[in-house]
């Protein structure tokens, strides 16, 4: 688990190709002291495992799963990241509960200066529209952020300076892609409304292109 709150700006120091997955390692500033084989880092929002690591740097294997899921299959060597370790039962609680499961990718539709934070505004999947809720919270590149305003699936949300000095947004424009994560009790709440549903495998759709031209909708 994570709170959201960045701990350093890191940097991709290289991706390798290992059997059609990805090896990374990242530099950093995190003090390494403490961290073991198996341990959990937030890269970019994105939970990753510990494979190796030195007094600057950590090396990580990443799935497939989490290639098509998030931003990771983009990103280039020497780009900077948001890096966060794994919360201690004795840290304080500064953001919510982020669980490093990245649910979408979302696209930076507006940026602009408010004052001195910034503002912006990011356009996510219809998908998980629902999942987000005005002053509730989202995570945003690992960066646990309130929502201000929701416009149908339009997030709008402020950075004040201390954020945008410790994380990676110099780097965002307008058409960034960035990693979504709402908060994990939306999730669970949604499953639990469902009931004894929830055991139940969806129904397969009859829709087909067969079942279109029979009925009379493809000449």
């Amino acid at each position: 688990m994570f709170t959201g709150i960045i701990e350093s700006l890191g940097k991709v120091e290289s991706l390798q190709n290992v059997g059609g997955d990805v090896r990374l390692r990242i530099q950093t500033d995190l003090d390494m002291s403490d961290v073991h084989l198996g341990d959990s880092i937030a890269t970019n929002g994105i939970c990753l495992t510990v494979i190796d690591w030195g007094e600057n740097w950590y090396a990580a294997d990443v799935s497939r799963e989490s290639l098509n899921r998030t931003t990771l299959a983009h990103w280039q060597v020497g780009q900077p990241v948001n890096v966060e370790k794994a919360m201690l039962p004795t840290t304080r609680f500064g953001g919510h509960i982020v669980s490093g499961h990245v649910d979408a990718v979302g696209e930076i539709t507006l940026l602009r200066s408010d004052a001195r934070s910034l503002y912006f505004e990011v356009t996510a999947p219809v998908e998980i529209a629902k999942y987000l809720a005005e002053k509730g919270s989202v995570t945003v590149d690992g960066i646990s952020l309130t929502i201000n305003h929701l416009r149908g699936h339009i997030i709008s949300l402020n950075l004040i300076p201390h954020t945008a000095e410790r994380t990676n947004i110099a780097t965002w424009k307008v058409g960034s892609k960035v990693n979504l994560e709402v908060d994990v009790l939306a999730r669970y709440i949604e499953r639990l409304l469902l009931g004894d549903k929830a055991a139940e495998t969806a129904p397969q759709s009859k829709l087909s292109m067969e079942f279109l031209a029979e009925n009379g909708f493809l000449k």
